[in-house]
């Protein structure tokens, strides 16, 4: 996440930096540049900040080497390199007006709300939902023990 008040060409210079990084010691899979979003919360008093994202196989060293470049790198707000299953699908950028990935977690996902298939709509009512499920005999109150 890059800072929006630096000049999109810092901002871009930046990106091209950390991207030369990893394409002269690792393999880059994919890039995507999500642009100008809104953040969950403020950042060095930003509430905005430019998207970019990378996917890559790298070395422990080269790991390192971004993560030290990438901390001390004025503009940079925040940033995470964390590992993913190589079988794993690229993220495709929300839709601007999309809501946050919480937001979809939490209106009836199962497991991680990576991609915009995996949220129940109100429309469309989850796969096993109660409306498609066989109804149970009721059991009568003077049965049950």
């Amino acid at each position: 996440m890059l800072d929006p008040g630096l000049a999109e060409s810092a901002r871009e210079s930046l990106a091209q930096e950390a991207k030369g990084q990893i394409e002269g010691e690792g393999t880059l899979k994919a890039e995507n540049n999500w642009g100008l979003r809104k953040m969950a919360y403020e950042i060095r008093q930003r509430t905005e900040a430019d998207y970019r994202w990378f996917r890559f196989e790298a070395s422990t060293k080269l790991l390192e080497s971004l993560d030290h470049s990438l901390k001390i790198a004025d503009g940079v707000l925040r940033f995470r390199i964390f590992k993913v299953d190589p079988d794993a699908p690229s993220i495709v950028p929300p839709a601007s007006g999309a809501p946050a990935p919480r937001e979809r977690a939490v209106a009836g996902a199962t497991g991680a709300a990576s991609a915009p298939t995996a949220t129940a709509t109100a429309e469309e009512p989850p796969p096993g939902d109660a409306e498609s499920a066989p109804e149970e005999p009721a059991v009568p109150a003077d049965d049950a023990e």
